[in-house]
């Protein structure tokens, strides 16, 4: 059951579906647009649809899983390739990275959206992302994009409560931004960086961890991220010789298990140095 806060907030969300004659939804596979797919189909029916965009710094297995829960949902789902790696002011990876990621996101959204039909492009930011360094939300309003799970006041945990609430078996699942997070400020991205990350993620996922967790690439050294209270549980699960070669394998000279633990944003922590 909901509360009457959190139901209030899901029947807000609702109305403003129902008003709108159709929407794009910016769909990456993740809890927050997977939620707001669920919600615009629940409401719109065939005049919701669901695209993803496609690059290297999305892991193949969220591709697949993006698919499958469209699929459960019942969007209609399509996939487009997006270029950012094409530009130098996103690969260079400063610290407004994600605005130029965002930017060739809807760039792209827009006139299919325009072509297609579709009225309006909404996306999954949610009320908790407003309170983070995210460049990419300016790039979003500029381009007329509607952040509807932020518009009514929806918080990341409020997100899982009302995705368990919809009956969506993913609800728990982890968060999982854009490879492109794993690199430093200023570490130069490239595609085949993206795919070492990509592998040595999905390495530690097919081997049972369950959870949060980041593989950060600091030059040749991959540091690895999961939750300060579960150290002892990963030390337990993987085994640390295979790790190490399979690493190795992928191009990482050194591998380090960062002990302060995963915290979501940590690179962020240092803009203030690099604004100065």
């Amino acid at each position: 059951m909901l509360n009457a806060a959190l139901s209030d907030k899901l029947d807000r969300l609702r109305h403003i579906f129902n008003e709108a004659a159709e929407v794009l939804v910016a769909y990456s596979g993740g809890i927050d647009s997977t939620l707001v797919a669920k919600v615009a189909f629940d409401v719109l029916g065939d005049r919701a649809l669901a695209i993803t965009a496609n690059s290297p710094s999305l892991l193949p297995a969220d591709l697949t899983a993006a698919k499958v829960q469209a699929e459960f949902i019942g969007i209609k789902h399509q996939i487009v390739q997006t270029e950012e790696m094409n530009n130098p002011n996103y690969t260079s990876n400063p610290i407004n990275r994600c605005y130029f990621c965002k930017s060739e996101l809807h760039d792209t959204l827009k006139p299919l959206a325009k072509t297609m039909g579709y009225g309006y492009v909404v996306d999954g930011l949610n009320a908790d992302d407003l309170q983070d360094y995210r460049p990419g939300i300016q790039a979003a309003k500029e381009r007329g994009v509607r952040s509807l799970l932020a518009e009514v006041g929806i918080s990341k945990m409020e997100v899982r409560m009302l995705s368990q609430y919809l009956g969506m078996p993913w609800w728990d699942k982890p968060s999982q931004p854009c490879l492109s997070s794993r690199f430093p400020y200023g570490e130069e991205i490239t595609i085949e960086k993206l795919r070492r990350v990509g592998n040595a993620e999905q390495y530690l996922r097919d081997r049972g961890w369950k959870g949060d967790i980041r593989v950060r690439s600091m030059g040749d050294t991959a540091k690895i991220e999961v939750p300060s209270d579960r150290l002892s549980e990963f030390i337990n699960i993987i085994d640390m010789s295979q790790l190490t070669q399979a690493f190795r394998d992928y191009g990482f000279s050194s591998i380090t298990l960062d002990l302060e633990g995963f915290r979501s944003g940590k690179l962020n922590d240092a803009i203030a140095q690099l604004k100065n």
